[in-house]
Order: C-alpha cells, then structure tokens, then sequence
C-alpha cells in the first residue's frame, strides 16, 4: 500500500491527482476511493494501491490513512 497526499479533485467530472509521498504524480476516478462517497477533499492524507488502465498506472482502492 502506498501513501501520499490528494492534491486537485474535480468533484464534477469525478476525475484527481494525489502526489504519493515519494512525490509521484498519480491520477484517479472517484470509482476508486474505497468508501464509495465518490469526493475526497484536496488535502487528506490518503493510502492507495496502483492500478495499470490503459498502459498507465492509476490509483485504486483510496482510503483516508
């Protein structure tokens, strides 16, 4: 599991970043954040696993840490 930090969300296209803590940039769809609220706030602290869609890696299984 990795860790890091969301960085931007945009609620209305369900579409963000988080910037892991080894200062990756790592996107997501609000389908993977694991409580099924589909939003996050820019800020929280977040653990995730990555995810390859499409020959790129993106982030899944999103928990607040």
């Amino acid at each position: 599991m990795l860790s890091g930090t969301v960085t931007s969300f945009d609620a209305h296209v369900g579409l963000g970043q988080i910037t892991s803590s080894d200062g990756v940039i790592v996107m997501f769809h609000c389908a993977e954040i694991a409580d099924g609220s589909r939003a996050i706030n820019v800020g929280t602290s977040v653990n995730f696993e990555l995810l390859t869609k499409f020959s790129r890696n993106e982030a899944s299984a999103i928990r607040p840490a």
